[in-house]
């Protein structure tokens, strides 16, 4: 990971980025600077960079290892070709390391640069590369789609919030339907009656009509009336000024709603056509209670680099799965982890609570947890995700699709394995 300039003198590179420019600097293995560049954020900036690299003894063979505050962009997808190393340094650990150098805490973007290669210099050993993921894995739009889901539950929030204020006919009418103010034919309702006075007014005919465009085919008639008994009862109303205001920005927020749904569908797809193309998705998608949705999620955050994690130990730790024990003197305790991918730990949640229906194992464990261990609802369902993101890691090393048999032994197996 290295590479040789001068003699057997070692480099480093550490990158400062920003938005439009870009601070470079060069150390060797003393901490001497042997050079420094201000690069724009294009493609002559980028071969300025690489021509500096070669100038110091960049090879194919030996490559010069680069710290960088980012693990996105162009700019790292330049220095990743080949077999070059690239550390994403934590923005929080960079400006500790600054203070090693500085007492007077004193910041600029080339002193930072030269931090970031000082900080391969002496604590390399310290800091992971980025994984070498394949294409097809950094293809598949898992966490595009997520945040695309979380954008939408947001916007719906915001309306239900609004909706509160001033139309609480709208809530009680849509509160019945799974999805709530996401479903079709809610925002298509919502389109035509932004108002509790407008809602009123509406004829069954309207509410089928304004159903069918949503899509619903069945139970059509039952629910417009179901629709126009709730709008039509007695509410709480605003002004008619202030309700009429307040329909239009619901109107706007319904429109970034509207927007947001077909985003995530439109993804959600998108992961559909892709994930099921990689060669890891049967045996994850073998594992009960991952999906082709939570399934792609997985992979997205853990990559198909089966370098990156040593064993299931550094797996389990960097979903936040497995507990961390802080001991000083003769305190000692064992608390949950706080770093860690939030977005695998978001998924794993999910996953061990869709295991406890798809799985008997699963659900088994989780209750030995819960009545032999005294854990809580969250613990126990922690503990099941660190045994099944181990399995996972077991799976995936040797090519193996997930057996309930193996994964949860009966009990008097267990006894046997244990005497």
């Amino acid at each position: 990971m290295s590479a040789l300039w001068g003699g057997n003198d070692l480099i480093y590179c550490g990158i400062y980025w920003a938005e439009r420019t870009h601070d470079v600097a060069l150390v060797d293995d003393t901490g001497q600077l042997l050079a420094k560049r201000h690069i724009t954020d294009d493609a002559a900036g980028y071969k300025i960079l690489l021509d500096l690299l070669a100038e110091y003894g960049d090879t194919e063979e030996s490559p010069i290892p680069v710290a960088i505050e980012t693990s996105r962009g162009l700019l790292v997808a330049v220095l990743r070709t080949g077999r070059r190393k690239v550390f994403a340094i934590n923005p929080m650990a960079a400006a500790r390391y600054r203070d090693r150098h500085a007492v007077s805490r004193k910041k600029s973007d080339p002193g930072d640069a030269l931090v970031l290669a000082n900080i391969l210099r002496t604590d390399m050993h310290a800091h992971r590369p980025l994984p070498e993921d394949s294409d097809l894995a950094r293809a598949v739009l898992a966490r595009a789609q997520q945040d695309a889901v979380w954008n939408r539950q947001q916007l719906a929030n915001q309306l239900r919030s609004l909706l509160r204020e001033y139309y609480p006919a709208a809530l009680d009418a849509f509160t019945k339907w799974e999805g709530g103010l996401c479903r079709p034919e809610a925002r298509e309702l919502l389109k035509i009656a932004p108002t509790p006075a407008k809602a009123a007014s509406l004829t069954r005919a309207q509410i089928t009509a304004a159903l069918k465009r949503a899509g619903r085919k069945r139970g059509i008639e039952a629910e417009a009336e179901r629709l126009r008994e709730i709008f039509r009862a007695d509410w709480a109303h605003q002004s008619a000024l202030v309700e009429d205001a307040l329909g239009r920005q619901a109107l706007a927020i319904l429109a970034q709603l509207t927007a947001a749904c077909t985003a995530s569908d439109d993804l959600a797809q998108a992961v559909e056509e892709t994930f099921p193309q990689h060669p890891d998705s049967e045996i994850i998608l073998s594992f009960p209670g991952l999906g082709t949705q939570l399934g792609a999620r997985v992979l997205a955050e853990i990559g198909d680099d089966r370098q990156r994690f040593a064993d299931a130990r550094g797996l389990k730790a960097y979903a936040g799965a497995s507990p961390v024990t802080r001991a000083s003197g003769k305190k000692s305790s064992i608390t949950r982890r706080w770093v860690k991918n939030d977005r695998l730990n978001h998924a794993g949640y999910l996953w061990a609570f869709s295991a406890l229906t798809a799985s008997p194992g699963a659900k088994a464990h989780y209750r030995r947890r819960r009545d032999d261990h005294g854990d809580w609802h969250a613990a126990a369902q922690r503990n099941l995700f660190n045994r099944m993101l181990g399995q996972l890691h077991h799976c995936l090393k040797n090519r193996q699709l997930f057996d309930e048999q193996i994964a949860f032994p009966a009990p008097q197996e267990l006894a046997v394995a244990a005497a």
